[in-house]
């Protein structure tokens, strides 16, 4: 393996686990400890990663990383969960779909649902849902975000605010020890908290890797939420807290509600 190809393969491993170790990486791609320590350092000078003790970081909680680089990442985790999440949203109802890749499974696990109406504010999940003949679309305006298709700020807020929903099934970039949802566009968050108030009831879908990664702005608290479906146990505190709050956690391939 050549090192570009090497230095590729660890920051997919970094997108993916949020972290690094010298000693893993050095025996997974068979090299020396002092050949890691090179490729870290030259990511880092890079801008792509931080050094840490032993390791690295992804560099930065204030910006998410690329909408390409997040397609990619668990793909398989991200469809488990869409499948648990629509075996919970019943034929004939109206869902609000917001931006994100997970919502996206989502929409592509709906294309069997019939008589559904989605609202969405994700060019995304309509271009999806356009091969379900049974489904009526409803896209919000607001400002392009051209780097996902998502559309965010006052003008989707007061469009969201004219409708009232059965169901909004909504992801985030990270969700933190004290059951925070938090995203990183404040503009996006605004939009996130308009949709939750409209809706009747109200599902998160995040895979766990949204567990390890922080972000800065606060879109609200799961307790809030009626159902999280994911695809790993959730951490210890973060479990007691969702049963203190009767939020049904839904873990995807691991037998159901936990």
């Amino acid at each position: 393996m050549s090192q570009s190809e090497r230095l590729r393969d660890i920051q997919i491993i970094a997108r993916r686990d949020g972290r690094v170790s010298v000693e893993e990486l050095a025996a997974q791609f068979d090299v020396t400890h002092q050949t890691i320590r090179r490729d870290l350092a030259e990511l880092s000078d890079q801008g792509k990663l931080q050094r840490i003790h032993g390791g690295a970081i992804l560099p930065s909680t204030v910006a998410n990383i690329g909408y390409q680089d997040r397609r990619d990442l668990n793909e398989a985790g991200k469809a488990a969960i869409a499948q648990a999440a629509i075996r919970d949203i019943p034929n004939g109802c109206s869902i609000f779909l917001n931006i994100g890749t997970t919502t996206e499974a989502v929409a592509r696990a709906l294309l069997g649902h019939r008589d559904i109406m989605v609202l969405t504010n994700n060019l995304n999940v309509a271009n999806i849902l356009v091969d379900n003949p049974s489904c009526e679309i409803i896209v919000v305006g607001g400002l392009l975000r051209r780097a996902d298709g998502g559309l965010v700020g006052t003008v989707a807020m007061q469009a969201i605010q004219q409708f009232k929903f059965d169901l909004a099934v909504i992801s985030c970039s990270a969700v933190d020890e004290d059951g925070d949802m938090l995203d990183f566009d404040i503009q996006e968050v605004g939009v996130s908290q308009t949709i939750l108030k409209q809706a009747r009831r109200s599902f998160l879908v995040a895979d766990h890797l949204k567990f390890r990664r922080r972000a800065p702005a606060r879109i609200g608290s799961l307790a809030h939420m009626d159902s999280f479906y994911t695809d790993a146990p959730l951490p210890t505190g973060l479990a007691a807290a969702c049963k203190t709050w009767g939020v049904s956690v839904n873990v995807a391939g691991a037998g159901g509600q936990a």
